[in-house]
């Protein structure tokens, strides 16, 4: 890969972003390929090569619906993720397939559409609470970064991350192919990450990473995410990411079910906006029906000041309300990283 190759990447993720002032990304891939027959626990990724048209078709579809940047159904393609499916030898292949999956797709749209290659957490616990050390991480999120190259995304997508240390190794790796690098934590507990880490923490830390772009993704849903966006603080100089879920996610009837309306979504990508972000989308549970009523609202509504709280809360609900705290810094052992269903 040239350095003209990869400037040309940094170039074209500033023109888009110049175009309107702030892009639309991509919604669930898990929750909606779930919908057209993925069994829960199959790993999405074989799909790229078992079932490339349904991967292609949800890419179309949101696309369609406005997207500006859509994801590689790629989350889960690191090594150590697909040793728990025995594909752990598969990952260039799977990464190249996701990759020209969504670059296909995008090449064919009728306006500018960006790629990013989706890269999650491994689904270990560093050392001392696992066995995962900085050197092995950083050789697994390489493995997957170059294949993303490869396959010809334009950026890397760094998401759900709950540790700063494994933040820092996707980093490390995803920045060695030059390509430009956003990166989300996961804050689901109570405002802080699985670890421990606050929106706080994550900013400053974002800053010391030299990141394009960073921000929050997943958790519970538009009004905690909102929360953890205005908790990075005001005049942040890297670019905002928000990618929240499309409501707070219940068990009824032996399936997921996020009750987020198209109208809901539409507002906390409005909120977002005002709030700083640059780059909104959706996380589990986001349909291409979202995500249209999203690009609608953002379309239509001025740009507005800072949301306060009680416009927050209006709009959205009360942050935390019905999620029970968790008591940070106790001796107990953290849960393992969960697999996000976006």
């Amino acid at each position: 890969m040239t350095q003209d190759y990869r400037q040309e990447k940094h170039e074209k993720l500033a023109a888009c972003l110049a175009q309107k002032g702030w892009l639309l990304a991509d919604g669930a891939t898990g929750t909606n390929l779930f919908r057209v027959g993925l069994e829960t626990g199959y790993p999405p990724e074989l799909w790229n090569v078992e079932a490339p048209e349904k991967i292609s078709s949800l890419h179309n579809d949101f696309i369609d619906a406005g997207a500006d940047i859509i994801l590689t159904n790629s989350f889960g393609g690191n090594a150590l993720r697909l040793k728990l499916h025995e594909a752990e030898d598969r990952v260039a292949e799977l990464n190249i397939a996701a990759a020209r999956l969504a670059r296909a797709a995008a090449d064919a749209a009728p306006r500018d559409v960006l790629v990013a290659g989706s890269i999650g957490p491994t689904g270990e616990l560093f050392a001392p609470l696992g066995a995962l050390d900085m050197a092995q991480a950083e050789a697994v999120f390489a493995e997957q970064a170059e294949a993303l190259a490869e396959g010809g995304v334009d950026l890397l997508q760094i998401e759900t991350m709950s540790s700063l240390e494994e933040v820092e190794a996707a980093a490390n790796a995803a920045r060695a192919t030059g390509l430009p690098v956003f990166a989300t934590m996961t804050f689901d507990t109570a405002g802080r990450s699985m670890m421990g880490i606050t929106p706080e923490d994550y900013a400053g830390y974002a800053r010391k990473l030299g990141l394009n772009g960073f921000g929050a993704n997943c958790g519970i849903g538009p009004a905690e995410l909102l929360h953890s966006v205005t908790g990075f603080g005001e005049g942040v100089k890297q670019m905002i990411i928000a990618k929240g879920n499309c409501g707070i996610p219940q068990y009824l009837d032996g399936k997921i079910h996020y009750h987020g309306t198209p109208e809901l979504m539409a507002s906390y990508a409005v909120l977002a906006r005002d709030a700083g972000a640059l780059v909104i989308g959706g996380c589990c549970g986001t349909t291409p029906e979202h995500i249209k009523a999203m690009a609608e609202a953002l379309n239509s509504t001025p740009p507005g000041g800072r949301p306060d709280t009680d416009r927050l809360e209006t709009e959205l609900g009360i942050a935390w309300k019905d999620v029970p705290a968790s008591p940070v810094g106790s001796n107990s052992r953290p849960r393992r990283r969960r697999r996000s269903a976006a």
